[in-house]
């Protein structure tokens, strides 16, 4: 009984020092421990890891399930993980294709200034992978994951215009944003009005040691590398004239609440898409996959149950029931 107790006692030892230690670290370094527990759900979701070699370098993509192609795009300075949350449930109907897009994540190059090229071209090498190579895609991409879905289509338009038989954009998408919200704060002031803008005002308020975090990471990270590419490399892949002549049918997914990427800005896009739906998420911000990833698998299930390419619509709106916890 003795020997019983004593390691039932070392047993209990070591779980309080290990919740000490990640107490720490996530003190310390919220951000990359939230990055880790992340993609640490995609593993225990059954998603595989794999390291793919290409011209840009080494690329990291999370690939399962069973069924037709979904590709999923995350957005500036995130990482695959963003999308823990809808995995799960998508993965029972769908094969989910996840990279980390170049210079993300644990994708190549790690330093240097970092284009929208340098990305296409990895996105383009990816998606030529083995075994998903000749399947037909859906692409649905958060933000600048958005744009990615659109140049991808657009400037492959040879080879992939018939291979995608949908684009999703999430808050995001191939035209000129006016917003002049920064992504780079300075100090904790500017990250919480950053936040603030990207996130529906209900969403908990982040604690300052998390705002320090962001501060040391917007001005290192892969955004701090994009926009050091410049105005004139942004503008070379923006598709301004080239939207009425989009054929491939495409889909927007918005929250409401969005002050990043606003839904001006998806009315626009909706005005000058010829084949295009717009859904509306009701207390969300520029990220529903995080924020309101209950409904957002709910309308990625909607749109993907239909075969026949969309009309121009009027915007749907989807609420959280009461009751319901995202």
């Amino acid at each position: 009984m003795g020997l019983a107790i004593g390691i039932l006692l070392l047993l209990v030892l070591a779980a309080i020092t290990a919740v000490i230690v990640f107490s720490v670290v996530f003190f310390f370094r919220p951000i990359a421990t939230t990055v880790w527990l992340r993609r640490n759900a995609l593993r225990r979701a059954g998603l595989r890891k794999t390291q793919l070699t290409t011209t840009v370098g080494k690329q990291v993509v999370w690939h399962g399930g069973a069924g037709p192609v979904l590709v999923l795009l995350h957005g500036a300075g995130d990482q695959a993980g963003t999308w823990n949350r809808v995995a799960p449930e998508l993965m029972r109907h769908f094969q989910l294709v996840i990279p980390d897009l170049a210079g993300h994540g644990e994708s190549e190059p790690f330093a240097g200034v970092l284009s929208l090229g340098t990305l296409l071209t990895a996105l383009e090498q990816v998606l030529d992978a083995t075994p998903w190579r000749d399947a037909p895609l859906v692409v649905a991409g958060n933000s600048l994951g958005a744009w990615m879905a659109m140049l991808y289509v657009e400037k492959c338009a040879q080879k992939y215009r018939q291979r995608v038989t949908r684009v999703i954009l999430i808050d995001g998408g191939p035209i000129k944003n006016s917003s002049e919200i920064g992504l780079m704060p300075k100090d904790r002031e500017e990250a919480r009005r950053t936040l603030d803008t990207v996130l529906d005002p209900s969403s908990p308020r982040r604690p300052n040691f998390v705002l320090d975090d962001l501060v040391r990471l917007s001005n290192t990270g892969p955004i701090s590398r994009l926009l050091a590419a410049g105005e004139e490399d942004i503008s070379k892949y923006l598709l301004e004239e080239e939207l009425g002549n989009f054929q491939t049918p495409v889909d927007l997914v918005w929250g409401a609440s969005d002050r990043l990427v606003p839904l001006d800005y998806a009315k626009k896009l909706q005005s000058q898409l010829p084949h295009c739906t717009f859904t509306v998420i009701e207390r969300c911000g520029h990220a529903p996959q995080f924020e309101r990833p209950r409904e957002l698998t709910q309308v990625l299930l909607r749109i993907l149950a239909s075969n026949s390419p969309p009309d121009s619509v009027t915007a749907q709106s989807v609420s959280r029931q009461p009751g319901e916890d995202s």
